[in-house]
């Protein structure tokens, strides 16, 4: 019968320093009936104090060699898939594990605006209020480590016109970021497997966010609290109905894979936006050809991460309602991490309301530059 043997290594107490301990006790114990009591007192709970601090820093260096192992095991998991995929001579992978993440620049998060041919109101809109735009991209780049790009594929017809239109748009602007996908509204399950896995593939950063781009959104303070986390999910998670009736919105034609007629999904973030940690986008990119898309990308997405040791983060300041709702938030303490209305699934009329919403739910655009990431 095989073992599993697990260590764990405490530190062994200094004889030296029990015995000073000992005698430190004495000399209290000799002390009983001086008035220095109170001070003794006092001494006691700063000591309880520093071994709080103490358990508490230890708790912070568990957390951190939990992601490093974790970053160290999916990178040796990629370096292991690409070394199969050239001895087989497979084109999926050009180049070897090692290249492929080497030689990345490390950011804090890659934010992709999902967007689309006809959209260009759209980008407009958020350009001029929540997303920097020439140097200031650029500077918001190099000192802040965050990535804002359009995310967008190509259409049917290599060298069309839209895609012309892109490249000149691109061209101007400098953030877009194109993919190597022939876009289509029931194709958003592999845009968004394509997205991931051309984001890691460029940057190296601790999250990769999806955005639908009529969503107001400044998420940098949010996911500050979870960088030491290793494998994250986070959104608005929910649980909706499993439609299996032909026509409807949301139509799920694989649903007698869900149980019986009138059963729900299982919880996944809406798909609005969400954010997912480096090692889980890594295991997307390397698992992409063998993980099953639904018709729902948010649904695809929350079926990948079933079976992994995942810690799935319900946070709620993801899915503030526009004005007033966002507004009530902030006043209450809680200030929104994006916005959008649920009966419109993103900002109803989002093209005339996205000042709006951004001046009144917004933080200020000099906030980003404030944070401490």
């Amino acid at each position: 019968m095989n073992c599993l043997y697990i260590h764990r290594f405490w530190a062994i107490p200094d004889p030296d320093k029990l015995d000073e301990e000992a005698s430190s006790v004495k000399k209290h114990k000799s002390r009983a009936l001086n008035p220095t009591d109170d001070c003794e007192k006092k001494d006691a709970i700063v000591r309880t104090g520093d071994i709080l601090s103490q358990v508490s820093q230890t708790h912070d260096v568990i957390m951190t060699l939990d992601k490093t192992i974790s970053s160290l095991e999916m990178q040796l998991a990629a370096a292991r898939a690409a070394k199969v995929n050239d001895d087989e001579g497979s084109p999926v992978v050009t180049n070897s594990g090692s290249e492929q993440f080497k030689d990345r620049p490390k950011v804090f998060f890659v934010m992709g605006i999902i967007t689309a041919f006809s959209s260009r109101k759209w980008m407009d809109s958020i350009r001029e209020t929540w997303m920097p735009q020439g140097e200031e991209l650029r500077k918001l780049e190099k000192e802040k480590g965050i990535i804002m790009r359009f995310v967008i594929g190509h259409i049917a017809t290599p060298g069309g016109v839209l895609d012309r239109v892109v490249d000149a748009e691109d061209e101007q602007h400098k953030d877009f970021l194109r993919l190597n996908h022939i876009e289509g509204y029931h194709e958003l399950s592999t845009k968004t497997q394509v997205y991931f896995s051309t984001a890691v593939a460029k940057w190296d950063a601790d999250f990769y966010i999806k955005v639908d781009d009529d969503v107001h959104s400044m998420v940098g303070s949010t996911l500050a609290r979870h960088r030491s986390k290793p494998r994250v999910y986070l959104g608005c998670m929910k649980s909706g109905p499993v439609l299996s009736q032909k026509g409807v919105k949301y139509h799920e034609p694989e649903y007698w894979k869900f149980g019986e007629e009138g059963n729900k999904y299982f919880r996944h973030a809406t798909g609005q936006i969400y954010v997912i940690s480096k090692d889980l986008a890594t295991y997307i990119s390397l698992n992409r050809q063998v993980l099953h898309k639904y018709a729902n990308e948010d649904v695809s997405l929350g079926s990948w991460f079933i079976g992994l040791d995942v810690e799935h983060i319900d946070d709620w300041s993801l899915c503030c309602g526009t004005p007033p709702d966002c507004e009530w938030k902030a006043q209450a303490g809680n200030p929104c991490a994006a916005s959008f209305d649920w009966s419109c699934s993103g900002i109803c009329k989002s093209v005339e309301r996205m000042e709006e919403v951004h001046q009144r739910c917004g933080e200020g655009d000099e906030a980003i530059w404030h944070t401490s990431f």
